[in-house]
C-alpha cells in the first residue's frame, strides 16, 4: 500500500472514531471524571505543603495511568459492542486501523494531559521552573502509554470483563516506562536539566519505537483473528 494510501485510510479510521466520540463523549468524560476526581482528592489528602518531589511525580503518573485505564480500552470495545467491527476487519487495512486508534487514543490522552497538567501544578504546588522540560516528558509518557495499550485494548475487546482485564495486562508492560517516567519528572521538578533526565528519556523515546513497531508487525494477527 502507498503511504499516502495507509495515512488517508488511517485518517479515516481515527476521523470516524472522533466523531462517534463527539457524539457521545462516553470516552472523554470517563476520562476526565477520573483523572480530575482523582487528583483533586489525593492533592487534597496529602495537603500541599512539604510534598517531595519523587512523591508529586509518582502522584501525577498515577493519576494519568488509571485515567488512561479507565477509557482507553474503548476503543475496540465500542466496535465490537456495535456490531461493527467485522465490517472494519473486511473492508479496512489492519495497519490502517492500528494507526487509526492509536491516533484516537493519543487524541484522549493528549486532551487528558492539557486540563490535568494545569490543575496538578495549582493543586500540589509543585516548582513550575522547568515547565517545558515537564511537559517534552509528558509528551514522552503519552507516546509510550499509547503505544502499549492500544493492542492491549485489541486484545481484550472480546473479552467478557474488559476494563480489569485491559488494566491487568497492561500494568507489566508499562511498568517499566512509569519507572523511567516518575524518575525523569522527579528531576524536573527537582530542577535539574536535560543532561540530568538524559537516560530516561533515552529508555522511554526506545521503549515507544520497540512497542509501536512491534504493535504494528502484530496488530494485523489479533485484528484478523
Amino acid at each position: 500500500m502507498e503511504p499516502s494510501g495507509l495515512v488517508g485510510k488511517a485518517f479515516a479510521v481515527y476521523a470516524k472514531d472522533l466523531r462517534l466520540e463527539l457524539r457521545t463523549k462516553y470516552a472523554f468524560n470517563t476520562i476526565m471524571m477520573f483523572g480530575v476526581t482523582t487528583l483533586a482528592v489525593v492533592s487534597f489528602s496529602l495537603g500541599q505543603s512539604g510534598l517531595p518531589p519523587r512523591l508529586l511525580a509518582a502522584l501525577f503518573w498515577i493519576v494519568v495511568f488509571f485515567s488512561a485505564m479507565a477509557a482507553l480500552a474503548q476503543v475496540f470495545t465500542r466496535e465490537e459492542e456495535a456490531g461493527t467491527a467485522l465490517a472494519l476487519r473486511l473492508t479496512a487495512d489492519p495497519n490502517a486501523v492500528y494507526l487509526g486508534k492509536l491516533l484516537f487514543n493519543l487524541t484522549l490522552l493528549i486532551t487528558l494531559s492539557v486540563i490535568i497538567t494545569p490543575l496538578f501544578f495549582i493543586f500540589t504546588d509543585a516548582a513550575t521552573g522547568n515547565l517545558l522540560l515537564f511537559v517534552m516528558v509528558l509528551a514522552l509518557g503519552v507516546l509510550a502509554l499509547c503505544a502499549a495499550t492500544t493492542l492491549v485494548a485489541a486484545i481484550i475487546s472480546k473479552a467478557a470483563v474488559k476494563g480489569a482485564l485491559f488494566a491487568v495486562l497492561s500494568f507489566p508492560i508499562l511498568l517499566l516506562p512509569l519507572m523511567l517516567l516518575v524518575t525523569a519528572s522527579d528531576s524536573v521538578l527537582m530542577g535539574r536539566g536535560v543532561s540530568d533526565i538524559l537516560a530516561p528519556i533515552q529508555g522511554l523515546f526506545a521503549y515507544t519505537v520497540v512497542m509501536v513497531t512491534a504493535s504494528a508487525l502484530l496488530f494485523k494477527f489479533v485484528w484478523k483473528e
